[in-house]
């Protein structure tokens, strides 16, 4: 919970330390080692073995966290102060075995597992959406079956790909099996492009989850989305998982699959602020592949926004309606 006295961790003053200088962590933000006095621990978890076309999310969490050094403590459209109230420190990677996504994601579980019992909230940064099966695992072995609130323009609960079960179209059907996630609470919403028959739009369907095609999405102000979450989600634990691919490539050219007609990056920012007093276990923002970035990085610039917006959103859920 975020405590009411000074936070033990939170970025230096701008004003007195320039945001270029220093190690590039996230937000320019202590990197640690222990999550305790941490209410938030971010991590990155450089893994893309996963990744079924364009790789290079291995180096999504180094370009998030150059690209978040611009991060200031206010938030002023949700009116309140996140750095200085939350006590916020980056942990550094997740170990990760390039070529093995299976024994990855018990890395990323063995890793988190410690950090959530400590009372911590985790923000992961990817990698390709394989990573949150791992994440996943550790949030339900805490916390017991999740709901999921899920921005992407892919539901990924495909089932095999070349024969390989754990890749980044699978890891919420992997999920399901487990048992890790609560489908009658989760929402998925974002959902475009090309598929490979009309039986890929009935499954997540048949899975039990809820869906929101981007074609919806669009004609849906922020409230109504945040009306429609919180109507679905209902009393339990929650994950927020937000892939960058639901942004339109004009705005997030750098990712593994995009696809055309998703979100401006203001739709998605209020998409996400929409879910103010949401409480969540824990939240990744994944699929920022810097390789096919464009001049002025906008699709890192637009991930680590994203991640100051779900610091927002662990703030305000523990402030007074």
């Amino acid at each position: 919970m975020a405590r009411e006295d000074a936070p033990r961790y939170e970025p230096p003053d701008a004003f007195a330390v320039p945001r270029y200088t220093g190690v590039k962590t996230f937000a320019r933000c202590p990197l640690v080692e222990s999550p305790a006095g941490v209410d938030v621990a971010v991590l990155g978890i450089p893994f893309d073995t996963g990744t079924t076309y364009r790789p290079g999310t291995r180096f999504g969490p180094e370009a998030v966290r150059s690209a978040s050094m611009m991060l200031r403590p206010f938030n002023p459209v949700q009116g309140t102060q996140v750095f200085g109230r939350l006590s916020v420190a980056d942990l550094g990677d997740v170990a990760v075995t390039p070529g093995n996504a299976e024994k990855t994601m018990g890395q990323i579980a063995e890793r988190l597992e410690p950090i959530l019992r400590a009372g911590t909230r985790t923000l992961c940064l990817g990698g390709d959406h394989t990573v949150v099966l791992g994440e996943l695992r550790a949030h339900a072995a805490v916390h017991g079956p999740l709901g999921l609130v899920l921005l992407d323009a892919h539901a990924d609960v495909w089932d095999r790909y070349v024969g390989e079960r754990y890749y980044h179209g699978s890891p919420f059907r992997r999920a399901f099996e487990e048992g890790l996630l609560d489908p009658s609470r989760s929402l998925l919403a974002g959902m475009r492009g090309s598929l490979y028959g009309p039986d890929d739009v009935a499954m997540p369907k048949d899975l039990g989850f809820e869906v929101i095609p981007c074609e919806e999405l669009v004609t849906m102000t922020a409230e109504e989305y945040g009306a429609r979450v919180r109507s679905r989600t209902g009393e339990g634990p929650l994950f927020l998982s937000f892939d960058i691919d639901v942004l339109d490539p004009a705005f997030a050219p750098g990712t593994g699959t995009p696809e055309a007609g998703g979100l401006s990056t203001r739709e998605a920012l209020g998409f996400v602020r929409s879910l103010r007093g949401l409480k969540f276990s824990g939240y990744d923002v994944v699929e920022v592949s810097p390789p096919y970035d464009g001049p002025g990085v906008p699709t890192a610039v637009a991930a680590s926004n994203v991640a100051f917006e779900l610091l927002t959103l662990d703030v305000l859920a523990t402030m007074p309606a």
